[in-house]
């Protein structure tokens, strides 16, 4: 289990505690400000410790809700947009105007960890925005995964999310002909 600085305190009581016990072998230092328990520890868990308000969006998201099976190269976080630049190799940030950035945030158990996760329902809308942006074979392999799982999703969540996002009209014209 991956700790922060702030939770070690909290649980070992200061700082000569904390390195007592990482010197004991009990807990192990994995980044600036990280620590574990075991001695390595998933880049999903170290993000989700370091960047606990980040939300994951595009393709890691289209990969954790199993709508493709390309495995991404890099995380993909959504921050806020007056939030400070993420520098980690393993981030591609995406900021998000303010209105846009809590709708449709959900958490989900993934690799045995809680992460916060745009659900299906947002990620349709992201997909139909970013349309012209992704490979086209990339794009047609997730439409099509929306489609054959049409009836699992809140149909009103999604309209209620199309009305919140500039061009409106281009995104109801897409979910109109390509997937209802």
């Amino acid at each position: 289990m991956v700790l922060t600085r702030k939770q070690c305190l909290e649980k070992y009581g200061s700082h000569y505690q904390i390195k007592k016990t990482v010197a004991s072998g009990d807990l192990f230092q994995i980044e600036r400000g990280l620590y574990c328990d075991q001695q390595e520890a998933s880049a999903l868990e170290i993000l989700t410790a370091k960047y606990p308000k980040a939300v994951i969006t595009m393709d890691t998201a289209f990969y954790f809700h199993n709508l493709t099976d390309v495995i991404p190269d890099d995380y993909y976080l959504a921050t806020p947009a007056n939030a400070h630049a993420i520098h980690d190799g393993r981030v591609r940030q995406i900021f998000v105007p303010a209105a846009q950035f809590s709708v449709g945030v959900e958490e989900m158990q993934r690799q045995g960890i809680k992460i916060r996760i745009y659900n299906k329902e947002r990620m349709l809308i992201e997909l139909l925005r970013n349309k012209n942006k992704l490979p086209y074979d990339y794009y047609k392999e997730i439409i099509g995964n929306y489609r054959k799982r049409i009836y699992d999703l809140d149909t009103e969540s999604i309209q209620d999310y199309a009305e919140r996002f500039p061009k409106k009209g281009m995104i109801e014209e897409a979910l109109a002909k390509e997937v209802f």
